[in-house]
C-alpha cells in the first residue's frame, strides 16, 4: 500500500454530496461560490473535485442541510469515496458481513469490545478464518491486513448496521450492484433471463450436484444455477415426502474462475452470502492459460466466454490436451472454451455456453464444428432474439453440448429458433419476451433429449441427422436448417386478413373526420399549466420507472413508452425483488389517466381504457391522473399533444428531446365544453387507431404474398 493511504480521508464527489442532501448539483456548485467556509476539494480533478466525506457531513450539518440519508446511502458514499478505491472497499465490505453472516454472536462481541484502532488490528485474522472456511484455500478475497483496513473503520462499523437493518447478503447485493451499475463499460454481466435460461437447459438439478463456470465474471451464472438447484430440490423434498433425508443433504458446489483478481474476489463474496448452504470456490486466474480446476469433472458448465478475443493463449497452448476436437484457429477463442467446457464435464455432464452466432458458421472453426457433431458433443444449438445479453444488437446462441461417454448417442442436432419473428415497424418492442423464449427452447430441449429426436416445426426448431450437416461448411446456424413457416398460415389465412384489411378501411373511411370549418384566427383562451393544475389538486402527477415483482407472486405488465408511442398493448416486465428484500410497489395505472412520453416521444398522450388498467407504468413516462369533476381526462390529452405545446415544453440535450411535462398548457375552460373538445379528441383517437390496425393488415398481407409466391403456396395466376 503507497505511504500514507491510510490518512487519507473518505472523499465524496459533488454528485454524492446531492445526494446526502437531497438536492441536486447545481445547488452544491452554488454553496461552493456562495459559503466561504464549504470545505475545500481534497483530490479529484479541477472538473471533478473530491472532498473529505467527514468534512461535508459536518457542513450540511452545521447548515442543517443534512438529509436524513437511508444508511445503505451512507454506507455506499463511504464506499465509493475510500481511498483505496471502490472494489477494496467493496471487498472489504462483503468480508466483513460474510462475518457477520456466519458468526452474528462473534462479530457483535469483536465491534462491541474494541475501538476503531483494536477493531481494524484485529480484524485480519478472523476475516481469514471465515473466508478461509467458507471459499476454501487460495480464495481471491485478498489484502485484508491491518494496514489495509486501518483507514477503514468507519465503514467496518457502517457495513455492520447496515448488515443488521437489511440482512447480510441484500446488504451486499446493493452495495455490489451499485458498483457493477456505477461501471458499465469495465464489466460485462448475463442479464437474469439467459442465465436461468441457462441453468434450465443443463438440468442443474438437486442440492448435490457441481457447477463450474469457467468464466465467471459477476456471478450471474453461478447464482442461477444455485437456485435452480435450489428449486428441484424443494420439489423432491415435496414428492418424496417430509422425514426422507439421504444424499439429497449435501451441498452444491459451486466452481467459479476469472480473469479479473477484484471482480473474483467480489463474486465469490456474492456467491458464498447469497448460497450460505453451497460450497463455493471461486479463483483469481485466466482460465484456458492456467486452470484452476484440472481435475475437475463437474455436473454442469454454464459459460458466457469473452467474444472475439484474439489474444487467448493460441501461441503457448498449441499442445494442449483440453484440443479433443481440433486445435483453435487464433480467430476462433469461443471454440477453445467450447472444448475447456467439454474437458471439465463428467461423462454425460452438460455444458451451455452463450454463443456469438458467427461461431456457427465461420469456416476457420469448420473442421471443430464437424468433430463435435460426429461424435455427438454438440446437441442443440439455440437462437436467442436480439438483447439477450451484450452486445445486445446480436442475436446470439446458446450451444448445449453433453460429453460423450463410452456408448455415444446416434449423432443428431437440435437446432431452434427461439427469436420469434422479426418485430414490425410498429411493434415497439426493446427487449425479448423471456417466458415465450424460455418455453420455445426448454420444451425443444428436453423432448429431444429423452426421445433422441422431434417433430419438426417449421420456422422454429428441428432434429437434424449430424451427417446432413458435414459439408464444406458445417454451418449450423438455425435459421439456415429450418423450413419457413407456412406463409401467414397459408391462403385461406391471407383470405382471412384480406377481409379484415377491407374491413378496416371501410371503417377508416367512415372515422375520417372533416375539419367542419373554424374560426377565423387562433382562439385566445386563458392558459393553464400542468405544474399549475397538479399544484391546485386538479391532477396528480407520477413519474413511472418504480417497482419490482413480488417474489413468488403475479406481476402486472409494465406500459413502456414503445407501448405509447406504436398503440399497443403493455409489453414490458418488471424486474424481480432482491432476494432478501420488500419488493417496491409499482404505479398502477387507472382508467382514465393520461400517459405521455418524456423522451423522444414527439406530440404523444394516450388516455387509458379498461383493458389497460392495472398494469404498471413504465421508464420515461410521466402518468396524469386528472380529476373528472374539474378535467376530462380527453380534453387533457388532445391539448397536450399539439405540436406548439410540445416545441415550447421540450428541452434539448444533444440529439435528445426531453418533454418537461410540468410546462404543458392547456386552456381553462368549463367542463361542458372541455368535453365537446373531448369527444372530438376521442373520434380522433378511434381513427388513429384504425389507421394503426391498417397498416399492420397491409404489412401483414404484403409479406404474406411475397411468402406465399416464393414458397409455391400461392400461385402467379
Amino acid at each position: 500500500m503507497p505511504t500514507g493511504t491510510q490518512d487519507r480521508p473518505t472523499e465524496v464527489t459533488a454528485a454524492g454530496i446531492a445526494r446526502l442532501a437531497g438536492v441536486g448539483r447545481a445547488a452544491v456548485s452554488n454553496w461552493r461560490r456562495r459559503h466561504a467556509d464549504f470545505p475545500k476539494p481534497v483530490g479529484g480533478t479541477e472538473t471533478s473535485p473530491a472532498f473529505a466525506l467527514r468534512e461535508i457531513e459536518q457542513w450540511l450539518r452545521d447548515q442543517g442541510k443534512l438529509a436524513e440519508v437511508p444508511l445503505r446511502e451512507r454506507v455506499w458514499q463511504q464506499l465509493v469515496g475510500h481511498p483505496a478505491g471502490a472494489a477494496a472497499a467493496l471487498r472489504q465490505a462483503g468480508a466483513v458481513l460474510l462475518l457477520a453472516h456466519d458468526r452474528p454472536a462473534a462479530w457483535q462481541q469483536l465491534r462491541a469490545a474494541a475501538d476503531d484502532a483494536e477493531l481494524t488490528g484485529v480484524l485480519p485474522a478472523v476475516l481469514d478464518a471465515v473466508l478461509a472456511a467458507r471459499l476454501g484455500p487460495g480464495h481471491p478475497v485478498r489484502g485484508l491486513t491491518r494496514e489495509a483496513l486501518a483507514p477503514s473503520a468507519a465503514l467496518v462499523r457502517a457495513t455492520g448496521d447496515l448488515a443488521a437493518a437489511d440482512g447480510a447478503a441484500a446488504a451486499y447485493d446493493f452495495l455490489l450492484g451499485r458498483h457493477l451499475d456505477a461501471n458499465p463499460r469495465q464489466y460485462t454481466l448475463t442479464p437474469p433471463g439467459p442465465a436461468a435460461l441457462m441453468a434450465e437447459l443443463a438440468a442443474v438439478a438437486g442440492p448435490s450436484g457441481t457447477v463450474l463456470d469457467p468464466a465467471c465474471g459477476a456471478g450471474a451464472l453461478l447464482a442461477a444455477a444455485r437456485e435452480r438447484s435450489a428449486e428441484e430440490s424443494d420439489a423432491g423434498e415435496r414428492d418424496a415426502g417430509e422425514g426422507e433425508a439421504g444424499e439429497s443433504d449435501a451441498p452444491v458446489t459451486l466452481y467459479g474462475q476469472e480473469a479479473d483478481a477484484d471482480l473474483a474476489a467480489l463474486t465469490a463474496l456474492r456467491l458464498a452470502l447469497g448460497a450460505p448452504d453451497a460450497q463455493v470456490r471461486v479463483r483469481a486466474a485466466d482460465t484456458l492459460r492456467a486452470d484452476a480446476f484440472p481435475d475437475l469433472a463437474a455436473d454442469a458448465v454454464l459459460v458466457h466466454p469473452p467474444f472475439n478475443e484474439r489474444n487467448w493463449g493460441h501461441d503457448e497452448l498449441a499442445y494442449d490436451p483440453r484440443w479433443e476436437y481440433g486445435f483453435p484457429a487464433r480467430t476462433e477463442s469461443e471454440l477453445a472454451w467450447v472444448q475447456h467446457a467439454l474437458a471439465r464435464l463428467r461423462e454425460g455432464g452438460t455444458a451451455v455456453l452463450l454463443m456469438p452466432p458467427a461461431a456457427a458458421s465461420r469456416r476457420s472453426g469448420r473442421r471443430i464444428r464437424a468433430d463435435l457433431l460426429r461424435r455427438g458433443a454438440l446437441r442443440a444449438v439455440i437462437a436467442l432474439p436480439a438483447g439477450a445479453a451484450p452486445p445486445n444488437g446480436v442475436p446470439l446462441h446458446l450451444w448445449v453440448l453433453r460429453k460423450p461417454g463410452t456408448t455415444p448417442p446416434a449423432p443428431q442436432l437440435l437446432v431452434v429458433d427461439a427469436a420469434g419473428p422479426a418485430p414490425g415497424p410498429a411493434a415497439g418492442r426493446d427487449k425479448p419476451d423471456w417466458q415465450t423464449v424460455r418455453t420455445t427452447a426448454v420444451e425443444a430441449w428436453r423432448t429431444f433429449d429423452r426421445d433422441g429426436g422431434i417433430e419438426e416445426q417449421p420456422g422454429v426448431r428441428r432434429s437434424l441427422a449430424a451427417i446432413d450437416l458435414l459439408d464444406d461448411d458445417v454451418d449450423l446456424a438455425p435459421a439456415r436448417h429450418l423450413p419457413p413457416p407456412a406463409a401467414a398460415g397459408g391462403p385461406a389465412e391471407l383470405a382471412r386478413i384480406r377481409e379484415r384489411l377491407t374491413t378496416t378501411l371501410a371503417r377508416t373511411t367512415a372515422l375520417t373526420p372533416r375539419p367542419d370549418g373554424g374560426a377565423a384566427g387562433p382562439a385566445r383562451w386563458p392558459l393553464t399549466t400542468v405544474g399549475e393544475l397538479a399544484r391546485s389538486g386538479a391532477l396528480v402527477l407520477r413519474a413511472g420507472g418504480a417497482g419490482t415483482a413480488p417474489a413468488g407472486g403475479a406481476a402486472p405488465a409494465v406500459l413502456t413508452d414503445h407501448d405509447v408511442i406504436g398503440g399497443d398493448a403493455p409489453s414490458g416486465t418488471l424486474p424481480e425483488a432482491p432476494a432478501s428484500g420488500p419488493a417496491e410497489e409499482p404505479v398502477l395505472l387507472q382508467a382514465g389517466d393520461v400517459v405521455v412520453p418524456v423522451l423522444g416521444g414527439g406530440a404523444v398522450a394516450r388516455v387509458t381504457d379498461d383493458s389497460t388498467a392495472g398494469a404498471a407504468l413504465g421508464r420515461n413516462l410521466t402518468l396524469l391522473r386528472p380529476d373528472p369533476a374539474a378535467l376530462d381526462p380527453w380534453f387533457l390529452a388532445g391539448f397536450l399533444r399539439g405540436t406548439a405545446n410540445n416545441r415550447q415544453a421540450s428541452s434539448y440535450a444533444s440529439t435528445a428531446t426531453r418533454l418537461d411535462v410540468r410546462r404543458l398548457q392547456l386552456p381553462r375552460l368549463p367542463l361542458a365544453d372541455q368535453r365537446r373538445y373531448g369527444q372530438r379528441f376521442r373520434d380522433l383517437a378511434a381513427f388513429e387507431g384504425a389507421l394503426r390496425l391498417t397498416a399492420r393488415l397491409g404489412e401483414q398481407l404484403v409479406q404474406g404474398l411475397h411468402d406465399g409466391l416464393t414458397d409455391g403456396s400461392v400461385t402467379a395466376d
